[in-house]
C-alpha cells in the first residue's frame, strides 16, 4: 500500500496519466462504467502477466459509494417525515429519562437510537415489508440498544399504549415493555433477540441462508423478502458478528442486508480512534464477497466535494482518523474549521464563506434521509451478493452538550432540565415550558387523526403492515409419528449391541420416512456426520449445496458417497458450532418467520455445545425455538480416548438452566424413541415453545426392552427398570440405585455385586432426566409453600417413586459432575449419596476412566454399603470389607484436583 501511494503521489509522467484518465472518462461517457471496468480489469491482468507485482487495495476512497448524480430521488413528504422522526426521537428520549427519574435505577440507552433514527425511519417508511397480504414480510433485526426508538414508533402507530412506554423496563406486573428485543417477553412484537451483541448478525446470515435452502427444496416460494440486520460498528469486534461473512458471500445471499451504524464510538470510547472503522469494515466485507455501500457524507458536503478538483479534501478525509472526527462533532464548527479544514490552505479556503454554525451542520451520511434512501434502494436491487451499508453517524445525535459525540454518551440515561429543553428546541417538539415544569417530560402524540400519524400508517399499509410483528403459531399443525412407529427400538436388542447414537440415527430414519414430517426434517451437522454414523444420509437425502455438485466425489463408487445437491436436505455447516447453531435456530423458528413448521436436528460433540455457544442457546430460548439438539459422544468417561477438551461432564447443568429447554440423558434405545416422539408431539402438534436436548453415547451394548407403561416415567425423568420385589424378605437389606446414560449400566452391574457379595438387593431406576425431576420437585415445593392450609400437599414425582419402594438409602451415579444428581437431594426422603465425574477429563479406556472418577460398579457398590452403614443397617467393618474386596485405593487422590 505504501508503494502504491508513493507512485500515485509522485507521478513520473503527469501528462500521460492525464491522457489515460481523459480516455477512460470518454469510455464512461460513451459506453458506460461497466465497459470502463472491463478495460481496467484487462489492463490489470496484462500487467500481472508481464510480471509486475500489483498490491491489492481492499478499500475505496473515504467518500460515498453512490455518487450524487446516481442517487434516486427519495419519494414521499420529507418535511412530514422529519416531523415524525423528531417526535419519535423525543418519545424515545422521554421514555428512558422518565424511567430513570423514578426510583429503582432502571437504566436504558438514548445515544444509540439517537445516532440511528434516520436509518430506521427510512426503512420503515420506504423499505421494510410487513407480512400482511401476499408478501411474507421481511425480518428486521434491530440493534438492541435502539429499542426505545422502535417502541416510540409503535406508540404513534397505536400498537403500544402510553402506559406501556411509561413502564419501560418495568415488566413484572405485565404493564411494561422489555428493555431490549425479547420475543419471549413480547411474543407478538419482537422477531429477533439482538442482545447480547454479535448474536444478531450471525443469526441474520443463517436466517437468510435458511430462506434460500427452503426455496431450493420447494418448501417455500421464491420471493424478494429481505433480512435486515442493524448493528453497531463497535459490535463488529464480536467474533460472531463477522465470523460467518464468507458463507453469505459464497452462497450469494442477496436477500441479506447489513446496516452498520458507524457512530465511531463504543461504550468506553472510540471504536478505532487511531484508525478508520469504516475502511476496516469495507476491506473485511469486500474480501468476503459482499457488496459494500459506504454512506459517509450527507448532502451538505456535496458542494464542497464538487469543488474538490484537486482531491485535497478527499485526501484530508482519508488522512483524518476516527478519534479526530469524533472531536469535530463534540467541539463544534470553530474547532472543525481550525483542526480539520485548516490542515491545508485549499480546504480552509473551501469553507471560508461558511460560518462556524454552517460547518457544524455539515452532516454525516447516516443522518441524511436522501443518502440513506439511495443506499437502501441500491441494496434492494443488488443481485448475487449480500449487501452491507456502512453509514457514518454521530453517537448521541441531538443530545448536544449532554452527550453528543462524547465518550460517556452510551450510558447517558439522565438529562437535566436544560438538556431536555435544548432537545425539544432542536427538534421543534410542541411541548411548552409549563409542561416541563418540576422535571416533567411528557410524551408527545399529535393525535390519531393527525397528518403525521395518518402518513405513518399509510406508509405501513402500502408496505404490508407493521414491522416488527411476530407470528406465535404456524397455521398448520403437523401430526407426529405415533410411538408405535418406533416399536422395534423399544424391543430388546438381544445379543446385538448398539449405542444410543445409533438409536437416534435409526429413529431419525423412521421420522424421515414419515410422509408429513419427513420433508420438514432439517438435519444439521458440524462436520461430524461420520462420527455419529450419519453418512448414510449423504446419499439418501443429499447435502444442500446451492449450485449443486460440480465435481465427482472421491467416494462416488461407494454406497454412501458424499452427494451434494441443490435440493439436498442435510445442512453440512463445516467446522463452526456457532454457525451450525444459528442455522438450527433459523429452522427452529421457521414456524414464526415463515408460517412453515420445520423439525431441525443438530447433532454435535456435546462438549462443544452449550459450553461453546451458550449465549446463543439462551437466544434460541428467547426466540421460542422448537427443535432437537443432540449432544453426541457425551459423558466424561464414555468418550474414552479424546481427553480433557472433549469429555463433557457438565452440559446438563448448562442446559438445565434454560427454562424452556428440556434435557435428557437416555440410556437405552426405547428411551431415545419415547423422548423424540414426545418432543415432536409437543412441538409440532401442540406447538409448544420449547426445545429438547439429548445426550447420546458412542458406547455399544445390548439394550433391554422398555418396560410396559414406562413411557410416562421416561418423560417425567425416572422409571423403575428393575424391581427387586415390593416386599423384602425378613432381614433383607434394600437399596435404590439411580443412574442415567451409560453409567446406569454400571449401577446394574453394581446391583449384581451387592447381591452376590453382601446379600443386598437393589431396585434400579433409569433416570433419563434429573433436570425434569428437579423442576417438578421445586414446583411441588413452591405450591406447598404458597398453600400452607391445603388438605392435600403435593409431592415431587421423585419423592413418590422412592417412597413407593422398601426402605433403604438411595445412590445416584452418572457420567456428569455431582451437581447434576445432587440437584434433587431436597426431594429424596432418605440417605442420598451421589457419585459423579468432577474434575478434568483425560484419555484412557472407559474402565480406567470410571475407576479414576469413582463411578464404576465397584465404587457404586461400596457407596451403597457405606450408606447402609450410615443408616445403621450395616457396620463400618462391612464398608471396609467392600473397600478391600473391590480393591479400592483408600489413599487415591480426589479426582477433582488431579
Amino acid at each position: 500500500m505504501n508503494w502504491l501511494t508513493d507512485v500515485l503521489q509522485n507521478d513520473p509522467d503527469p501528462t500521460e496519466t492525464r491522457e489515460w484518465i481523459e480516455s477512460l472518462k470518454a469510455v464512461i461517457d460513451h459506453n458506460g462504467p461497466e465497459r470502463a471496468h472491463q478495460l481496467l480489469e484487462d489492463m490489470v491482468e496484462l500487467t500481472r502477466r508481464a510480471g509486475a507485482h500489483l498490491p491489492f487495495a481492499p478499500t475505496t476512497e473515504y467518500i460515498n459509494t453512490i455518487p450524487t448524480h446516481l442517487e434516486p430521488k427519495i419519494p414521499g413528504d420529507q418535511t412530514l417525515e422529519w416531523r415524525i422522526r423528531s417526535i419519535i426521537r423525543w418519545n424515545a428520549m422521554a421514555m428512558v429519562v422518565r424511567a430513570n427519574r423514578k426510583p429503582g435505577d432502571l437504566g436504558g440507552h438514548i445515544a444509540s437510537f439517537a445516532s440511528s433514527a434516520t436509518l430506521y425511519d427510512v426503512g420503515f417508511n420506504h423499505f421494510f415489508r410487513g407480512p400482511e397480504g401476499e408478501h411474507p414480510g421481511d425480518v428486521v433485526a434491530t440493534q438492541g440498544h435502539s429499542s426505545p426508538g422502535i417502541y416510540a414508533r409503535a406508540f404513534l402507530e397505536g400498537r403500544i399504549s402510553e402506559s406501556q412506554i411509561d413502564n419501560f423496563r418495568m415488566e413484572v406486573d405485565g404493564r411494561g415493555i422489555s428493555s431490549y428485543p425479547h420475543p419471549w417477553l413480547m411474543p407478538d412484537f419482537w422477531q429477533v433477540p439482538t442482545v447480547s451483541m454479535g448474536l444478531g448478525p450471525i443469526a441474520a446470515i443463517y436466517q437468510a441462508r435458511n430462506w434460500k435452502y427452503l426455496e431450493s427444496r420447494g418448501l417455500m416460494p421464491k420471493t424478494d423478502r429481505k433480512v435486515w440486520c442493524f448493528m453497531g460498528d463497535g459490535e463488529t469486534d464480536e467474533p460472531e458478528s463477522l465470523g460467518a461473512l464468507s458463507i453469505a458471500g459464497r452462497e450469494g445471499l442477496d436477500n441479506l442486508i447489513f446496516v452498520v451504524n458507524c457512530n465511531l464510538q463504543r461504550l468506553d470510547g472510540p471504536v478505532r480512534g487511531n484508525g478508520k472503522i469504516i475502511q476496516e469494515l469495507e476491506s473485511q466485507f469486500r474480501g468476503a464477497g459482499w457488496n459494500v455501500i459506504k454512506t459517509i457524507w450527507g448532502s451538505y458536503w456535496d458542494p464542497l466535494l464538487a469543488k474538490d478538483s484537486q482531491g485535497i479534501l478527499k485526501k484530508l478525509m482519508m488522512e483524518t482518523v476516527d478519534g479526530e472526527y469524533q472531536n469535530c462533532k463534540a467541539f463544534g464548527g470553530a474547532y472543525t474549521r481550525e483542526n480539520f479544514f485548516g490542515k491545508y490552505p485549499e480546504t480552509a479556503a473551501m469553507v471560508a464563506s461558511l460560518s462556524d454554525d454552517d460547518i457544524w451542520r455539515l452532516n454525516r451520511g447516516g443522518h441524511d434521509p436522501h443518502k440513506v434512501y439511495a443506499a437502501y434502494d441500491k441494496a434492494m436491487k443488488t443481485t448475487g451478493q449480500p449487501t452491507v451499508i456502512l453509514a457514518k453517524t454521530v453517537k448521541g445525535y441531538g443530545l448536544g452538550s449532554a452527550g453528543e459525540a462524547l465518550n460517556p454518551t452510551h450510558n447517558t440515561k439522565k438529562l437535566d432540565d436544560d438538556a431536555v429543553r435544548a432537545f425539544r428546541d432542536r427538534f421543534k417538539i410542541p411541548v411548552d415550558d409549563a409542561q416541563l415544569k418540576d422535571g416533567n417530560i411528557p410524551f408527545y402524540h399529535p393525535g390519531e387523526k393527525s397528518e403525521e400519524v395518518q402518513y405513518l400508517l399509510e406508509r405501513r399499509r402500502a408496505l404490508g403492515g407493521f414491522v416488527p410483528q411476530r407470528r406465535r403459531k404456524a397455521d398448520e399443525s403437523l401430526t407426529a409419528p405415533k410411538l408405535e412407529s418406533f416399536e422395534r427400538l423399544m424391543k430388546s436388542t438381544g445379543e446385538r449391541e448398539m449405542s444410543t447414537t445409533m438409536a437416534f440415527v435409526q429413529s431419525l430414519n423412521i421420522i424421515l420416512r414419515d410422509k408429513q414430517v419427513g420433508p420438514r426434517v432439517v438435519p444439521i451437522v458440524c462436520d461430524e456426520a461420520r462420527t455419529f454414523g450419519m453418512e448414510g444420509l449423504f446419499r439418501q437425502i443429499g447435502i444442500y449445496a446451492p449450485a449443486g455438485q460440480k465435481y465427482k466425489p472421491v467416494d462416488r463408487d461407494q454406497l454412501m458417497y458424499y452427494r451434494e445437491d441443490s435440493t439436498g436436505q442435510v445442512l453440512q455447516e463445516g467446522i463452526t458450532e456457532a454457525g451450525a447453531f444459528a442455522s438450527w435456530m433459523a429452522a427452529a423458528t421457521s414456524y414464526s418467520t415463515n408460517n412453515l413448521q420445520l423439525l431441525p436436528f443438530y447433532i454435535y460433540y456435546s462438549m462443544f455445545g452449550f459450553q461453546r455457544v451458550g449465549d446463543a442457546a439462551w437466544q434460541a430460548a428467547d426466540m421460542r425455538a422448537r427443535g432437537f439438539l443432540l449432544g453426541g459422544t457425551a459423558g466424561r468417561t464414555t468418550l474414552n480416548g479424546e481427553g480433557l477438551q472433549h469429555e463433557d461432564g457438565h452440559s446438563h447443568l448448562l442446559s438445565g438452566a434454560i427454562p424452556n429447554c428440556r434435557s435428557y440423558d437416555p440410556s437405552f434405545a426405547g428411551e431415545v424413541a419415547v423422548i423424540l416422539q414426545h418432543g415432536m408431539r409437543r412441538m409440532l402438534e401442540e406447538q409448544v415453545d420449547e426445545y429438547y436436548y439429548l445426550t447420546l453415547m458412542n458406547e455399544n451394548y445390548s439394550h433391554p426392552e422398555l418396560p410396559e407403561g414406562a413411557a410416562e416415567g421416561v418423560i417425567k425423568g425416572m422409571y423403575l427398570l428393575k424391581d427387586a420385589g415390593a416386599k423384602p424378605k425378613k432381614g433383607e437389606l434394600r437399596v435404590q440405585l439411580m443412574g442415567s446414560g451409560t453409567i446406569l449400566r454400571e449401577a446394574i452391574a453394581a446391583a449384581e455385586l451387592l447381591d452376590k457379595d453382601f446379600g443386598v438387593t437393589a431396585d434400579i431406576w433409569s433416570c433419563p432426566s434429573f433436570t425434569e425431576l428437579r423442576r417438578d420437585g421445586y414446583d411441588a415445593e413452591r405450591w406447598n409453600r404458597l398453600h400452607p392450609e391445603a388438605k392435600s400437599p403435593r409431592k415431587a414425582y421423585v419423592t413418590e417413586c422412592i417412597e413407593s419402594r422398601p426402605a433403604g438409602p438411595v445412590i445416584a451415579a452418572t457420567d456428569y459432575v455431582r451437581n447434576f444428581t445432587d440437584q434433587i437431594r431436597g426431594f429424596i426422603p432418605r440417605t442420598y449419596t451421589v457419585l459423579g465425574t468432577d474434575g478434568f477429563g483425560r484419555s484412557d479406556t472407559r474402565a480406567n476412566l470410571r475407576r479414576h472418577f469413582e463411578v464404576d460398579r465397584y465404587y457404586i457398590a461400596h457407596a451403597a454399603i457405606d450408606a447402609l452403614a450410615k443408616d445403621g443397617k450395616m457396620t463400618a467393618k462391612d464398608a471396609a470389607r467392600a473397600i478391600k474386596l473391590y480393591k479400592l485405593d483408600q489413599e487415591k487422590p480426589n479426582p477433582l484436583g488431579v
